[in-house]
């Protein structure tokens, strides 16, 4: 069972910077499923299957109902449509519990994506996205993977404001060279 740890510590441990480790641009994306929910809904999440469907923006957060996870977590439900519109599917991953992650898709994702639980943190560790000081917790780190299984456009930053548009434009540039 996983240990609570109050918001604030959270928040505060983890809003520090943290070092630049994350998996290049051109590198394979590390095949995965997890057990995910989109809308209260449990599913498991397959990457080479939402692949074959077009570009994959995945997204960790440190954990689900922080100041900062609950932030991004409205910016990508806000962005989702748009996302869709260019080909791509949206998951957040964090080491967050199946039940927690099932209410955090709800409220905080807004029924819009899904988010997976990644209890052991092999997703995270295959994709470099162990915070350096609390590695119980994922850095916060977004990539863009292209449907052959490459990473597009990696981006680490632990603010969340600007993982969206980053992703987006990597999203954009990639789509205007495939006409």
């Amino acid at each position: 069972m996983k240990r609570l740890v109050p918001w604030f510590l959270v928040c505060g441990l983890l809003a520090g910077p943290s070092a630049q480790a994350a998996l290049n641009v051109g590198a394979p994306a590390p095949d995965f499923s997890a057990p995910a929910s989109l809308g209260g809904d449990v599913y498991t999440f397959k990457l080479n299957e939402a692949l074959k469907q077009g570009p994959v923006v995945l997204y960790f957060f440190p954990a689900a109902f922080t100041q900062g996870c609950t932030i991004e977590a409205h910016n990508f439900a806000e962005a989702t449509d748009e996302y869709k519109s260019l080909g791509a599917t949206v998951i957040g991953v964090s080491t967050d519990n199946i039940d927690t992650l099932k209410k955090f898709s709800v409220s905080e994702c807004r029924n819009k994506f899904a988010v997976a639980a990644d209890g052991d943190g092999k997703i995270m560790k295959a994709y470099d996205a162990v915070h350096d000081r609390r590695p119980e917790y994922a850095q916060r780190v977004s990539y863009v993977i292209s449907p052959d299984g490459k990473i597009l456009y990696e981006y680490t930053d632990m603010s969340p404001e600007s993982h969206v548009a980053n992703t987006m434009r990597a999203l954009r540039d990639w789509k205007a060279k495939q006409k």
